[in-house]
């Protein structure tokens, strides 16, 4: 029996199999990277082949599923998964670190292309377009799920979630528009002559970092403030501080680096 939208969460029902909206965005997402990669890469001219494209999208699934997965486990509910360690196989319920996540795909992807010996600088510079739109397609999850929802607000767009009280700021939205606006900006860069290896990179980690801590202000926090004396900071401002830092750092480093 086929049921199509049984729940919020779930976009098909095959018999006993359920087909969540996450796992169509995620899989739309990679498919999104797979076409367009070839394409961008005439920009950075990285030697890379279509089936060196497929092995890195393929690390790349290993490392959003992993690392966001194992992201959320340590960074925001390490108390109950230690009490509860089979939950953690349990990705169909939820639970995924968008830091976590960013952290597996740079790890596993830089890892294949050093034992190919190919430029990481120069491939990160065209994987960060489709890796922003598919964090955009992320946050559409949230909003089909209704989860990761701003805090109360009377501007005249506030939506009503079935999960919370009052009207709130569509953060969801936000990330959205944020995460497709970074891939534009990241897209035409990468196209300006002459070229740095590695600031187009550099230039997503200082927009994605800038923005995440910014939207960070009206998100409702679901998990324990970071108090470090002179100010408060929530968890996704801690882990997202490291990402700009560490942006800001590539910029100034490969500020010299010309390529015609």
């Amino acid at each position: 029996m086929i049921n199509f939208f049984p729940s919020r969460q779930v976009a098909l029902s095959i018999y006993h199999l359920d087909i969540h909206w996450y796992g169509l965005l995620y899989l739309l997402a990679f498919l999104i990277a797979y076409f367009s990669l070839p394409i961008l890469n005439r920009w950075r001219k990285t030697k890379l082949k279509h089936e060196d494209f497929a092995s890195i999208l393929t690390w790349s699934v290993f490392g959003v599923l992993i690392g966001g997965r194992l992201g959320f486990v340590f960074l925001y509910e390490p108390v109950y998964f230690s009490q509860h360690p089979l939950d953690i196989f349990k990705v169909w319920e939820g639970g995924m670190s968008s830091h976590g996540g960013f952290a597996g795909v740079v790890i596993l992807i830089s890892f294949v292309l050093w034992q190919r010996n190919f430029s990481i600088l120069r491939v990160a510079d065209i994987v960060v377009i489709p890796a922003a739109i598919g964090l955009a397609l992320g946050r559409l999850g949230n909003l089909i799920n209704q989860e990761l929802y701003g805090t109360v607000s009377t501007l005249p767009w506030a939506m009503e979630f079935s999960t919370a009280e009052g009207l709130r700021h569509p953060l969801q939205i936000y990330g959205i528009i944020k995460d497709l606006s970074i891939a534009m900006i990241c897209y035409y860069y990468l196209r300006r002559k002459p070229f740095v290896p590695g600031r187009t990179f550099a230039l997503f980690l200082i927009l994605y970092g800038t923005l995440r801590f910014l939207l960070e202000y009206i998100r409702d926090q679901q998990h324990s403030l970071f108090d470090i004396g002179f100010i408060i900071l929530t968890r996704g401002q801690v882990y997202t501080l490291p990402i700009l830092f560490f942006g800001l750092f590539l910029w100034w480093k490969r500020k010299d680096a010309y390529e015609k």
